[in-house]
């Protein structure tokens, strides 16, 4: 997941790049809504792997 944000990411910039101000915010967003769902998920794994052990 977190490198579907990256591609996104870097779709952006490319798209900022050549002035295409539309499409290089949606990437953004979409990048910035998978970084979260992937570092909510990183977070959430942790815990569990913690609990596991413990």
């Amino acid at each position: 997941m977190l490198h579907y944000a990256v591609v996104f990411l870097v779709v952006a910039l490319i798209a900022a790049i050549f002035g295409f101000g539309g499409i290089a915010a949606g990437a953004v967003e979409i990048a910035k809504i998978l970084f979260f769902i992937f570092a909510i998920m990183a977070v959430v794994t942790f815990i569990v792997g913690l609990v596991r052990k413990g």
